[in-house]
């Protein structure tokens, strides 16, 4: 992607997201913008993010660049028209290279009074906001704790406000199917994407194609749908209260060249995990047990049974990941996924793993702790139960990827160290990633890696007696993994099981020395693997401020990082996939510079690790809200620290 900054102005101003020339389209002026962000909010049984979902695709196959930031309530069904039960899904597109979801809407769609309550701080003065009227009755509002109509006493006067009835026109649109109006209501969500699709000229052929497909069985239902989102098209092109549109004409500088799709991370970390089988030519086994938010791999890996993949849904986390294990004793590229409290369900038998040398993924999708904290919300605090959450010394590889589309290479980067070391790997995303979604470029089968392994097959070793014999604890000199043998390969029976192992022979063992050399060995195994060297963005060479970051941080960071060069300031920034091991020259880079900052979303993790490992004096900036930063928020911080340096 290219390195244009990002331009904090929205749709109404500013020297890149201002206002182009209009060009005439009928009645209605046509203004040209570089980048706008959208936010749908409303109760989470109003399908806003279905909604949003629908747009982003539209805006994918129109070949913006984008970003998208579902927030859900954690319950099935939060408690209607109350600020805890608003489900909101904002999304950013533009025709440059973008990173984040955007910092504050420039046009918000509020189904409601908690909606419209609920949002308000995040909207800029100036930006347009949506309201569906037939939802502001004295009731509503009063369980949000307005006194007053909002949309009368003024207090929207800074805002360009369109008051729209919502739900009445849809029901109007609707009058020629047999629905009730509470059920014809149910399609405003409809009406109101297409209003949006009018306003920012989007396609809406694969939305009236998905509508059919999701609706097959109930095709009236899926015509009753196409209707509302059509009434909505024709309302913004007929009503005088919408005298503008606006278009975002394709990044098409943005990408390399490549066919491209929309994808989620969890969906891209699912690809990545059933193109990791293929490429080692290994069957995939997934045990899992559901929770939020990784429930979406189990579901999508439980669709690819022609790949060769079973998904096994367990009794409980435990089960979910002893199956995995026992499926890596069989001969399976063997995964268990889970968030923060199934891992800690699975702790002993991760040490488990560790102890047999067996590969095997764990995949954290990270969320709001501690316990059962914050199901829906995102959080990076899972860093040090994943890298000594385990009784004993029982270290193991650490991955996370950077963005939605990254997950599909870290699983693919995850799957090629389990295999080569013979280790469990821990992946850490965590629900930004997991639920946020962007441009994806789909790579070529021929340029995906060779994962393919070779199993033990007879005899490794020669007693002293000239006998050869088979020794599941001999070690390859360059990884020093163990053999793979695959149960049932005759001459190739060996013990497993939690308790030490002899060197070699693998025999249960007791002794002392044998158990120092074991565990000292299992960390020289991790601290061995092979992972890129850390690069570093410093345009001059000449920053004395570092920015580190790793996982989801990535595009706030980098979005932060493009504003304060902007603003005539030099910085460097560097991003860990690998954190454990780290990269191998990663203390040189950090010895390189004056001051090192790590943006984090949790209270100071990574620092923690940083500052012990390599001595450095490194600062953190945190925060735990269950929300990503925000560029703004992250490029003041940064500013500061340099003004203080």
């Amino acid at each position: 992607m290219t390195s244009q900054v990002e331009s904090p102005a929205g749709p109404q101003s500013g020297p890149e997201g201002g206002q182009g020339p209009g060009r005439d389209a009928g009645s209605k002026e046509v203004r040209r913008l570089d980048r706008v962000i959208i936010r749908f909010a409303g109760d989470s049984g109003d399908g806003m993010q279905l909604t949003g979902d629908r747009f982003t695709s539209e805006t994918a196959s129109f070949g913006n660049d984008l970003s998208t930031l579902p927030n859900f309530p954690a319950e099935i069904r939060a408690p209607a028209g109350t600020l805890p039960g608003v489900s909101s899904f904002q999304l950013h597109f533009a025709d440059h290279d973008i990173l984040t979801p955007g910092d504050a809407p420039n046009v918000l769609v509020a189904m409601n009074p908690a909606a419209l309550k609920a949002n308000i701080a995040d909207v800029p003065r100036g930006a347009e906001i949506i309201v569906n009227t037939d939802e502001f009755t004295k009731r509503a509002m009063a369980k949000v704790g307005y006194a007053g109509s909002p949309l009368e006493d003024g207090s929207l006067d800074g805002y360009r406000v369109h008051q729209v009835p919502l739900t009445t026109l849809t029901v109007e649109a609707l009058k020629g199917f047999e629905l009730g109006r509470k059920e014809a209501g149910r399609s405003k969500n409809m009406f109101a994407l297409g209003l949006l699709s009018w306003m920012y000229h989007r396609p809406t052929e694969q939305t009236e194609a998905f509508l059919r497909s999701k609706f097959a069985k109930k095709p009236d239902i899926a015509e009753a749908n196409i209707a509302a989102f059509r009434a909505g098209w024709n309302f913004g092109e007929t009503t005088e209260d919408f005298a503008v549109s606006y278009e975002v004409a394709p990044a098409s500088s943005a990408f390399p060249p490549g066919t491209y799709r929309n994808i989620s991370g969890n969906l891209a970390l699912s690809y990545g995990l059933v193109a990791a089988s293929q490429q080692a030519d290994l069957p995939l086994f997934l045990g899992s047990y559901p929770i939020t938010p990784a429930s979406d791999v189990l579901h999508e890996l439980s669709k690819h049974k022609n790949f060769g993949v079973r998904s096994f849904q367990a009794e409980d986390e435990i089960a979910g990941i002893g199956a995995a294990l026992g499926a890596a004793f069989g001969g399976s590229l063997a995964v268990t996924t889970t968030s923060g409290p199934g891992v800690a369900l699975k702790s002993e038998t991760i040490g488990l793993a560790v102890s047999l040398e067996l590969p095997l993924l764990i995949i954290d999708i990270q969320r709001g702790g501690p316990s059962t904290g914050l199901p829906t919300k995102t959080e990076q605090a899972d860093l040090l139960q994943a890298m000594y959450g385990r009784n004993g010394e029982a270290p193991v590889p650490i991955v996370a990827p950077s963005t939605p589309a990254d997950c599909f290479t870290a699983a693919l980067d995850a799957a090629r160290i389990a295999l080569t070391y013979r280790t469990p790997v821990f992946l850490l995303s965590d629900g930004y990633l997991a639920n946020g979604s962007e441009p994806w470029r789909i790579p070529d089968v021929d340029d995906l890696p060779d994962l393919r392994v070779r199993f033990a097959s007879g005899a490794n070793h020669e007693l002293d007696d000239g006998t050869e014999v088979f020794w599941p604890y001999k070690r390859d000199p360059h990884t020093l993994a163990r053999p793979w043998a695959v149960p049932g390969t005759p001459g190739l029976e060996h013990r497993i099981g939690g308790i030490e192992k002899q060197d070699g022979t693998g025999n249960i063992s007791y002794d002392p020395a044998n158990h120092d050399f074991m565990v000292r060995t299992r960390q020289a195994k991790v601290d061995g693997v092979e992972v890129p060297e850390v690069e570093v963005d410093d345009p001059s060479g000449d920053a004395k401020l570092l920015v580190l970051g790793w996982g989801s941080t990535y595009g706030p960071i980098t979005a932060a990082v493009r504003r304060v060069r902007a603003a005539g300031d030099e910085i460097a920034q560097a991003h860990l996939r690998h954190l454990n091991p780290f990269p191998r020259n990663l203390g040189e880079v950090l010895k390189r510079y004056e001051k090192v900052v790590i943006p984090e979303m949790n209270l100071g993790q990574l620092a923690t690790l940083i500052r012990a490992r390599y001595l450095v004096d490194a600062q953190s900036y945190t925060q735990v809200r269950g929300l990503p930063f925000k560029a703004e928020q992250l490029a003041t911080a940064l500013k500061e620290a340099l003004a203080h340096g």
